[in-house]
């Protein structure tokens, strides 16, 4: 028997749950308290769960400094999956990109660059005449590609966030928080998983000029993959980085920080501190037959009931074998039923207190089986 199945046998009690959607409670039990950072604002989240694991001023918008470029990377990947634009397009270097000042990652004018190239000296160089450039040739401009930047956000529910432009440079209301650079950073990870290798590439070369990508934990720690620093003497040393241990992958946001060693050291302090004392678990499948149910009326006699998506929690280290699963059936189900119908509720709780609650539906719809079905259902029902 699966683990899975083992868990939700251990405790298949029938209590009426009214919330829909999936919710998170304090489990019980110690937990270390986090690390304290010198920054102004500091965030980390288990990526599959959603699971907030310290957190401090994560809602307060601040400049993001190049961790902009998250979001250029984000539209641009975003424009290519939907055939707009391909890698392995040819851009034009217009004076703008290439007058654009800061890091750069020494495009010419009118020379002809690639997608791919531009990404990778946007994302490991930080390149902003390459953000420039991406934007252009995504939206015909600068300014309506901000649109696109900040359209993408409200999408995404980044509600502290608004860009003025492509690459990060002080600009009167470009703003953003801990928390959305963590909501984009999920977002990049799940929506473009053949995209996101780039984010841990050490180094790039172009144009003869060889720079190394500014993340220094890409060094420090194998388990890490990306993502983005970000640095101006408004915004302090800011950074995005994600880990992945054993299955468990988290997400890290530090800004304005006094110094690239503080902002380093806080976010590696803040990974190790997740990965040691928590856990993340995926319990279910969506599409994975959890049960069976009677079904009055239809051309099957029972619908099998499972989850629309994979069902993780994130617990205490070690707190795995105090969970316990318990799925409730709303009502009585007849013909017809769609296949994605929502009939009941799995919940999920550690040691009383309850840490996951999805719908439960059902996997294949059951047609109407007509007047011999409902003559078969009524002698059942006799005879039981």
């Amino acid at each position: 028997m699966r683990r899975s199945q083992r868990l939700l046998a251990r405790s298949w009690a029938f209590a009426l749950l009214a919330f829909c959607g999936s919710v998170v409670a304090e489990p019980t039990g110690f937990i270390a308290p986090a690390p304290r950072l010198a920054s102004k604002s500091h965030y980390l989240v288990d990526f599959a769960t959603d699971r907030v694991l310290a957190a401090s001023a994560a809602d307060v918008p601040v400049e993001p400094a190049s961790l902009t470029k998250l979001m250029t990377a984000y539209v641009v990947f975003a424009a290519i999956k939907a055939g707009r634009i391909r890698f392995d397009d040819q851009v034009v270097v217009s004076e703008r990109a290439w007058r654009t000042g800061g890091t750069r990652m020494f495009i010419e004018l009118n020379s002809q660059v690639g997608v791919a190239d531009l990404l990778r000296g946007m994302l490991i160089q930080s390149g902003n005449d390459a953000s420039v450039a991406l934007g252009e040739h995504v939206a015909g401009s600068v300014e309506r590609f901000v649109n696109e930047m900040n359209a993408a956000a409200k999408v995404l529910g980044m509600d502290d966030s608004a860009f003025r432009n492509p690459h990060g440079l002080p600009a009167r209301g470009h703003v953003s928080s801990a928390r959305d650079m963590a909501v984009l950073a999920k977002a990049i990870i799940a929506d473009f998983p053949e995209s996101y290798s780039l984010y841990a590439e050490r180094e790039f070369s172009y144009n003869g000029i060889t720079q190394h990508n500014r993340n220094a934990l890409l060094w420090r720690d194998p388990s890490i993959d990306g993502m983005k620093t970000g640095h101006t003497d408004a915004a302090g040393y800011c950074l995005v980085s994600s880990a992945e241990r054993d299955g468990m992958r988290l997400i890290v946001v530090v800004m304005g920080a006094e110094s690239a060693r503080v902002r380093n050291d806080g976010a590696q302090q803040l990974l190790n501190y997740g990965f040691a004392n928590y856990e993340t678990h995926k319990l279910y499948s969506a599409g994975e037959r959890l049960d069976a149910a009677r079904v009055r009326g239809g051309e099957l006699e029972y619908a099998n009931l499972g989850l629309a998506e994979d069902l993780y929690v994130t617990i205490p280290r070690g707190a795995y074998t105090a969970l316990a699963a318990s799925m409730k059936q709303l009502a009585e189900l007849a013909a017809p039923l769609p296949q994605g119908a929502r009939v009941g509720e799995v919940s999920v709780s550690l040691a009383g207190t309850l840490v996951a609650s999805t719908p439960l539906i059902v996997l294949a719809p059951v047609a109407d089986g007509g007047v011999w079905a409902r003559m078969r259902d009524e002698l059942l029902f006799l005879w039981e």
